[in-house]
C-alpha cells in the first residue's frame, strides 16, 4: 500500500485548517480522500468545490442518480469511496 504523506489536523492552520473545519462540519470528520490533498489547501478547496458543483448543483439528473452513479463507479474501480 502506497504512503501519502498527509498534514494532521493538529498541524494545520490557515486555509487549511479552515478547510479542515468545513469539512468536519460537512460530515462530521475529514475523510481520507479530503486529507490526502493537505498538502495543497488551494487544490483542495477547488476539489471540494467541483464534488459540491457536480453533486448538488442544478442539472437534468437528480441528486440520487449522481449519487448512484458514483457508487456504481467507485464500485467498478473496486474504490470504496
Amino acid at each position: 500500500m502506497p504512503y501519502i504523506h498527509t498534514v494532521p489536523y493538529d498541524d494545520s492552520d490557515g486555509m487549511l485548517r479552515r478547510e479542515y473545519d468545513s469539512a468536519i462540519q460537512r460530515a462530521g470528520k475529514v475523510f481520507n480522500i479530503v486529507g490526502i490533498q493537505s498538502l495543497h489547501p488551494r487544490v483542495m478547496r477547488a476539489s471540494i468545490a467541483l464534488y459540491q458543483t457536480l453533486m448538488m448543483g442544478e442539472g437534468a439528473l437528480p441528486r440520487w442518480t449522481r449519487e448512484l452513479l458514483a457508487v456504481v463507479v467507485s464500485r467498478t474501480n473496486g474504490c470504496h469511496y
